[in-house]
């Protein structure tokens, strides 16, 4: 998936600086090297990850260019994987990946803004605390890729294509077991 870019205008109008944003997902590499990189399906009002709502778990991230890519996997219940039951958010997120829907991923954060010829830019005290499955992600082209591929714009060589590749396969081979 595509999770972040930095210098570039998203659709809430705010552009975050490289050194800020990579400042936090050095940060947040922390918490996917413990696991503990949960989200949320949806942004929530507060700040703090519920863990009744969790959907997914980040497991790497990587620069390409200006752009953070990386994997997720959804935290699904053993009633969906045996028998298709919804019972929790990532049993939802799941669900609508393998029907179809396009769904990506946006940051949660906190910090101030700063307008600079009237653009806002992300300002020093922000801070990363994740990032949620969202409908609409203010990050262009900021979707779970359900194909395995990353938008090629987005690749930085044949290797990624192949670490992507391996992706759809377990998705298909996810869906064939809960189907099969």
């Amino acid at each position: 998936a595509v999770f972040q870019r930095y210098g570039a205008e998203n659709a809430n109008g705010r552009i975050y600086p490289e050194h800020i944003l990579k400042r936090e997902v050095m940060k947040y590499q922390k918490m996917i090297d413990e696991r503990r990189a949960l989200a949320e399906l949806n942004h929530p009002a507060e700040s703090v990850i519920d863990l009744s709502r969790v959907a997914i778990n980040v497991v790497e991230v990587h620069w390409e260019g200006s752009t953070l890519v990386g994997k997720i996997e959804i935290i699904t219940s053993p009633g969906f994987r045996k028998f298709g039951i919804i019972s929790c958010q990532g049993d939802q997120t799941a669900n609508l990946l393998l029907s179809g829907y396009k769904i990506g991923l946006s940051s949660r954060g906190l910090g101030n803004v700063k307008q600079r010829n009237g653009i806002l830019y992300v300002d020093e005290d922000y801070e990363l605390v994740c990032f949620d499955v969202v409908s609409d992600p203010s990050t262009k082209n900021a979707w779970i890729c359900q194909d395995g591929e990353v938008p090629p714009q987005y690749l930085a060589n044949e290797s990624t294509k192949k670490k992507e590749n391996n992706l759809f396969e377990k998705l298909n081979k996810f869906d064939n077991w809960l189907n099969g």
